[in-house]
């Protein structure tokens, strides 16, 4: 598996990505065109590469895409669900299929989360649906801490400032 960042040219796979973390009980709640239609979803991945976005995607030995992590910032008025505050990017996380249960989820926000602090940000949101406890704990053992809910899902907040980078890792 290699890393390296996610492009302007990568929106179609963060689309995918969407869906498959909306999609992660295997149930099919949302689709690529519900990605293009729905506001909500959409926030996600319109626009993507503007100031402030930074994402890591994963490929295999063949060149294919395992996954992808990625951050940017949301406003007030168009809040995302792990949403806290203007200046705190939301970070979204995917893995298709072919890079499941290999370390490319750990992978990802690892590498993601050193892009964040690369670019100064104090902390870093995400939301994670109840039931979801592999994510939830890969989040958790990075020093995510719940801090509000949305619906059926918990708003967990990463303060930059205090947390610290594990070690050995590969560097995008």
């Amino acid at each position: 598996m290699l890393l390296r960042p996610a492009l302007e040219t990568d929106v179609d796979l963060l689309t995918d990505l969407v869906v498959e973390a909306v999609n992660w009980t295997g149930e099919q709640r949302v689709t690529v065109a519900d990605v293009g239609t729905d506001d909500h979803l959409a926030r996600y991945v319109e626009g993507w590469g503007r100031p402030g976005d930074v994402g890591v995607v994963a490929v295999g030995d063949a060149g294919e895409p395992l996954g992808a992590a990625w951050v940017r910032l949301l406003t007030a008025d168009r809040a995302g669900w792990g949403f806290v505050a203007e200046d705190v990017p939301e970070l979204s996380l995917g893995v298709l299929a072919p890079g499941r249960g290999a370390g490319a989820g750990s992978a990802l926000l690892d590498a993601c989360l050193d892009a964040v602090r690369a670019q100064g940000s104090r902390a870093v949101s995400l939301s994670v649906e109840d039931g979801n406890d592999l994510a939830r704990g890969m989040y958790e053992r990075r020093g995510f801490r719940v801090v509000g809910r949305e619906g059926g899902s918990d708003v967990l907040l990463l303060d930059l400032s205090t947390s610290t980078t594990p070690a050995g890792r590969q560097k995008v």
